[in-house]
């Protein structure tokens, strides 16, 4: 959960833009050219990740991977039920967390399973600056944290995790809510009505999360994008779902743009989701096209069980125009652009 230290630091980070508020688009944008700098983020949860991040992109033309990996770093920080090691364990018990990162020059680095270490984004910063290799996991990418100066941190659930991993052994069901509109729509905001593919809301009404996708351009005009989460809460041991893996959970191609989402991990495995949003904008679809044709793409596959999940993709291109889409109603993503403190945008989507 925030806590008031966070939020605060978070406004101050917010106020050299008195512009900047929660503040949320009835509808997803046309297609319409950015000015660099540009950082857009999954969920509304993804104001605070870009304010980190904006704040190195105007500063001294700050490097969009170091911006992205600041706003991994910040969620990663917060204590919430969806990313870091404050996140939902698995059936097991144990929290595994996933992340990934990726540069203009199509430098990557992955890491899945990783427990006890607090900031895998920066875990996998370091496999892709110092090592050949593209992937670590478990108890390898754990070992390489340790060698590499990450102190190994705890394994006690926060107490918000406890209390949901306490709750679901009861019954041990796996039923996930798509979105937490369903449930406010009902009048409903206790931590204990979300799912873990969506944002979600704690008792007293402060934001939460899943997956945490950040892309970005700095004023240079080069790509780099970050991918971090706690992965779906109560997963079989061992799952690893499309956030820590290039071409599906995230994808930067400097020549064209880059791409990452949030939801059912496995379905957007299955289609290459964001390998092939970059490819449909290679081609000139626009960002939101692009995410568009990867969702449909996945709704083909089987379009009954299409209708309960969520997948939810964001993209920007090289000319600097940004685009969501996603299957379900719900999906959100912020957006922060130079002079503009940050909106939330709800994406249109495939079903109404």
């Amino acid at each position: 959960m925030q806590t008031r230290r966070k939020f605060l630091h978070w406004s101050a980070l917010s106020l050299p833009f008195l512009s900047l508020g929660r503040v949320v688009a009835k509808s997803n944008p046309t297609t319409q050219a950015a000015v660099k700098p540009i950082v857009v983020s999954t969920w509304d949860s993804g104001l605070p990740v870009n304010a980190v991040a904006w704040k190195i992109l105007r500063e001294n033309n700050g490097r969009a991977l170091d911006a992205v990996e600041a706003g991994a770093r910040w969620i990663e920080d917060d204590i919430n039920c969806c990313v870091g090691l404050g996140g939902n364990p698995d059936r097991d018990g144990i929290v595994t967390l996933d992340a990934c990162i990726m540069d203009e020059k199509a430098n990557c680095g992955s890491v899945a399973g990783l427990s006890y270490i607090k900031h895998p984004i920066s875990v996998a910063r370091k496999l892709m600056e110092t090592t050949p290799h593209v992937m670590l996991v478990g108890e390898g990418a754990m070992q390489f944290a340790l060698a590499n100066g990450f102190p190994k941190e705890s394994g006690k659930l926060s107490k918000d995790a406890e209390k949901s991993y306490k709750d679901w052994l009861k019954k041990s069901e796996y039923k996930p809510v798509i979105n937490i509109e369903q449930q406010q729509s009902k009048g409903k905001k206790n931590k204990k009505e979300h799912g873990p593919f969506a944002p979600s809301y704690f008792d007293d009404g402060t934001p939460n999360h899943d997956t945490m996708g950040t892309i970005a351009m700095d004023a240079g005009g080069n790509l780099s994008g970050a991918c971090t989460t706690s992965g779906m809460a109560f997963k079989l041991h061992g799952r690893v779902g499309d956030s820590p893996i290039i071409g599906a959970g995230l994808f930067v191609d400097n020549e064209v743009g880059a791409a990452t989402g949030s939801g059912q991990g496995e379905e957007v495995i299955r289609v290459a989701g964001t390998a092939i949003i970059v490819e449909m904008m290679r081609m000139g679809k626009s960002p939101k096209e692009a995410c568009k044709i990867a969702v449909e793409r996945i709704i083909k596959i089987n379009p009954a069980k299409a209708k309960d999940f969520q997948v939810g993709f964001i993209a920007i291109n090289k000319a600097g125009e940004y685009g969501a889409y996603s299957i379900q109603p719900g999906f959100s993503y912020s957006v922060t652009l130079a002079e503009d403190g940050g909106k939330v945008y709800k994406a249109e989507s495939h079903y109404k």
